[in-house]
């Protein structure tokens, strides 16, 4: 979807497959792979020399917007969590050079 979003952004009101090549930052080989597949599902259309942007194509862009942003919050948060839950479990473990009080205290009575 993002590659998608990127050739639908350099595309714009107007361009050549170059132009849209050299914005998206694609190689030629999937430049012809994701540009082929965005005239077929109707979000650009060939027009004369340049490609465009449907009314379709507009839609994709500011929904894909709203939802990179969703993601990236969620992404973030659920990171967050990820990096809290290992510090509650490290709490719950115990050092690994130290043995319990009950290991302790069997170690001294045998001594």
């Amino acid at each position: 979807m993002e590659i998608i979003a990127d050739i639908l952004n350099a595309t714009g009101s107007g361009a050549k497959k170059t132009r849209i090549m050299y914005l998206a930052n694609l190689s030629y080989k999937l430049l012809e792979k994701y540009l082929g597949e965005t005239v077929k599902v109707g979000l650009v259309f060939f027009n004369h020399d340049c490609y465009e942007v449907t009314e379709k194509g507009r839609s994709f862009i500011e929904r894909y917007g709203d939802f990179s942003s969703k993601y990236s919050k969620i992404k973030g948060e659920l990171e967050k969590m990820v990096f809290e839950r290992e510090v509650l479990e490290r709490m719950c473990e115990l050092p690994a050079n130290s043995n319990s009080k009950v290991d302790m205290l069997r170690n001294s009575k045998r001594a």
